[in-house]
């Protein structure tokens, strides 16, 4: 009962820091005089109100959590702030359920993209603002920004980190220390971020546009301000530097501090999960472009090239913007695409799915069997970028593949059961789960998830947080052994 006590009183202080976050729509409120500046200070008041008590009642039971309880703790959080999140929406927007409002702000906070809202270019630009915060604070998780404060509060961070941080080799670490190792993925990501935000004013958006779309674009949460996407713009100039820095955003932010500590992009080369992602986007492109000419869906190359690739890398980078319905290419384009959103991203990214790294560790395993067979004596280490990759990580890949495509199979039955069609239920699933935004089908990028009954909508919020947690972080507090002591 102690460790729960603990776990309250660092949620606690958690939502504490989580209400600093209104103070952008508050400023953005003040500044276009939209007249939501009560709601979201009344949102800050609760949030923080609560956060107070939760700390205060608890204040004797604060100290180091063990792994077990960093679970617990992530998955509260995950679970809680979209809940105080939802506050501004439901006191603007007239007519939102409780239902839709807190799968807006758990897709924004899992940085899915995924919306229910209708009428985006007339929204509040302090509510678009919140939504696309959201995004950007979801994109590295706030617990990573937690793990370099909460120390300071006498609250250790190192579990909460390897319980929270993608992929499945989360020992590894930039600097001994992890509150400096947050700070590092911290100052890249937000320098990475000023630099999009820049790129996109320069080439044609406004200010606010630029920054929700550089938050949506960093934390590839694929938000936007306007209900046709980025379609709205209807520039190629705009759609080159998203997918420059939706690229960017898919690499792992390890990778980007080491380039930028050794002054040597060489080390993008030497990073196997980035060589990967790459290639295999570029090759993507390159190939769904032929495709639709071809296929003549496009009357030139070039035509086809520009919105092949900009969708193509939006969905396999997880991030969901879209400038044409490629709902209507024919579906060999958009199911290739809900593919590569389940493998490409890599490991310490802000995207999510399977992670490139298990791809390859899947990939060289099957090429292991290949020689075992052959020749059973033979001593044959796993090999990824000059490592060696230890048998018990390549088990737990296996363990967290066997799971993934479980949760997928048991979730798009519930949405069959529920009467969805297959493309709609199996699609709004993959996308939810991998943290992609739309679907195809009744969720695809023409429509939204508005279109969903309640306990369908609640379904792909149970995906979203699965996914974003990566499947074992949520499913071990459903286990006897976590329980026990």
């Amino acid at each position: 009962m102690r460790r729960i006590l603990s776990v309250i009183h660092a949620l606690g202080l958690m939502l504490v820091l989580f209400s600093l976050a209104y103070l952008m729509p508050l400023l953005t409120s003040w500044i276009y005089g939209d007249g939501t500046m009560i709601d979201f200070a009344l949102a800050l008041a609760m949030t923080f109100a609560a956060g107070c008590l939760m700390w205060l009642m608890t204040r004797n039971h604060r100290g180091e959590l063990s792994v077990r309880h960093g679970y617990l703790l992530v998955v509260t959080m995950w679970t809680t702030m979209p809940a105080f999140a939802t506050l501004p929406l439901l006191l603007v927007i007239n007519g939102l359920s409780f239902t839709d409002a807190y799968f807006e702000t758990m897709s924004g906070l899992t940085t899915t993209g995924a919306t229910v809202l209708t009428g985006l270019d007339n929204l509040q630009p302090a509510i678009n603002i919140w939504r696309h915060e959201l995004n950007w604070l979801g994109g590295m998780g706030i617990i990573v920004l937690a793990v370099a404060i909460l120390p300071l509060l006498g609250i250790g961070g190192r579990q909460l980190f390897k319980a929270e941080t993608p992929g499945p080799m989360k020992d590894s670490a930039l600097t001994p220390r992890i509150t400096e190792t947050a700070r590092n993925l911290w100052l890249v990501y937000l320098g990475i971020t000023f630099a999009c935000i820049l790129s996109l004013k320069i080439v044609g958006m406004n200010w606010l546009d630029a920054i929700c779309h550089a938050f949506a674009t960093m934390g590839l949460g694929g938000f936007s301000t306007h209900d046709a996407s980025v379609g709205y713009f209807n520039s190629p100039a705009i759609e080159f530097v998203l997918i420059v820095f939706m690229l960017l955003a898919a690499m792992n932010f390890s990778t980007h501090f080491l380039v930028w500590r050794e002054k040597s992009l060489k080390l993008y080369l030497r990073d196997a999960e980035a060589v990967a992602t790459v290639g295999l986007i570029l090759a993507s492109c390159l190939g769904i472009a032929l495709f639709l000419w071809w296929k003549g869906t496009y009357p030139s190359f070039w035509t086809a090239l520009r919105h092949a690739s900009f969708n193509l890398v939006s969905i396999a980078t997880d991030c969901g913007f879209a400038s044409v319905d490629f709902n209507q290419w024919p579906i060999f384009a958009p199911m290739w695409m809900l593919f590569l959103s389940c493998v490409t991203v890599s490991s310490g990214s802000t995207g999510g799915g399977i992670k490139m790294v298990r791809t390859l560790i899947l990939f060289k395993q099957a090429g292991r069997e290949f020689v075992k067979l052959l020749h059973p004596a033979a001593i044959n280490p796993m090999k990824i970028g000059g490592s060696v990759v230890p048998n018990n990580i390549v088990f737990a890949v296996l363990g967290f593949i066997f799971l993934y495509f479980m949760t997928v199979a048991t979730l798009t039955f519930a949405l069959l059961i529920s009467g969805l069609d297959f493309i709609s239920a199996f699609s709004a699933i993959i996308a939810c789960i991998n943290n992609a935004g739309p679907g195809l089908g009744v969720v695809g990028p023409a429509s939204n998830f508005g279109v969903l009954s309640d306990f369908q909508t609640w379904v792909c919020t149970i995906a979203m947080l699965v996914g974003r947690l990566e499947i074992f972080t949520v499913l071990i507090l459903f286990t006897p052994h976590f329980w026990r002591r």
